[in-house]
């Protein structure tokens, strides 16, 4: 099913306790290291990088692979946090079918047709082009609507 209300989204968090980030990166200056390393510190999450090309991002092991994940974990991840190309998408939610995944969180841009339909089709939650660090943050308290932190702890203007 596709979720498209922040209530569906809230609610598919708040179930879910597992996240593979396909596409998770030790590059600190990229998005999904900042996702990942918000999450894993922040979040009430256990983030787990997919990723054939690193052996681990701080310190957590990184797999190569979203079955290598399953069968080292005996379970599927809850969510399968998407940080790739989007005509790599298709691909991926192949694997998180095969893998036993319950849902697929494509991130801000990574939206493909073949992929959202598949993934629908299978049964799965379906997340498209949100970040899930920004609405965690969100449902949590940490941001406004728009995504930011307004460091604002009241709506009443000061006086002034």
């Amino acid at each position: 099913m596709i979720l498209t209300t922040a209530a569906e989204r809230r609610a598919l968090l708040d179930r879910s306790r597992t996240v593979a980030m396909v596409g998770a990166s030790a590059n600190h200056s990229r998005p999904s290291y900042f996702v990942f390393s918000y999450l894993r510190t922040k979040g009430k999450l256990d983030v787990t990088p997919i990723n054939p090309a690193i052996a681990e991002i701080d310190g957590v092991h990184a797999y190569e692979s979203l079955a290598a994940y399953a069968a080292d974990r005996g379970a599927p991840p809850d969510i399968v946090d998407v940080f790739r190309k989007p005509d790599d998408a298709p691909q991926v939610v192949r694997e998180a079918i095969a893998a036993g995944a319950k849902a697929v969180w494509f991130q801000y841009g990574v939206i493909n047709d073949e992929a959202i339909r598949l993934a629908d089709e299978a049964g799965l939650d379906v997340v498209i082009d949100r970040c899930i660090k920004v609405e965690s943050a969100r449902f949590d308290g940490g941001l406004a609507l728009g995504g930011m932190n307004t460091g604002l702890l009241t709506a009443k203007r000061r006086a002034r």
